[in-house]
């Protein structure tokens, strides 16, 4: 139900990210930045005050905290791959410049490709650990 609300808003926000990358490359991770912290703003906020799903007559409340977990989990994820992205954009293209004078250098350059894209695996374990305890 909550992402009723939130997707319409994501992507809007990607659209305009990619509209952003055609027209203003230098202005277009800002762009991104700020659209993805307006919808994770969005999903705590809907989350927050969304309706429980309990029985009418229970007077028991809870604070959200699975919906929480949850978003927070894909917020690891998301950061998480945007920087292994940003990462091996960088140390791959150097690896291929490297091993375009140098053949020999590709054990090595892997390697640090690699490390690179470790930084996303590293973001879906946080993502797992928090799903585990939602």
């Amino acid at each position: 139900m909550v992402w009723i609300i939130v997707a319409p808003l994501a992507l809007t926000v990607a659209t305009g990210a990619a509209l952003a990358m055609r027209r203003w490359r230098k202005r277009a991770l800002g762009f991104l930045l700020a659209g993805s912290a307006a919808v994770a703003v969005t999903a705590v906020l809907v989350t927050a005050f969304a309706p429980s799903a309990q029985a009418a007559g229970s007077t028991t409340t809870t604070a959200g905290a699975g919906g929480s977990a949850l978003i927070a989990a894909a917020i690891a994820v998301a950061g998480s791959s945007i920087g292994a992205a940003i990462a091996v954009a960088y140390t791959g293209s150097a690896a291929l410049a490297a091993m375009s004078e140098r053949p020999e250098m590709f054990g090595r350059a892997m390697v640090v490709v690699g490390l690179a894209e470790g930084i996303a695996i590293y973001g879906l374990v946080v993502a797992i650990i928090l799903i585990g305890k939602a």
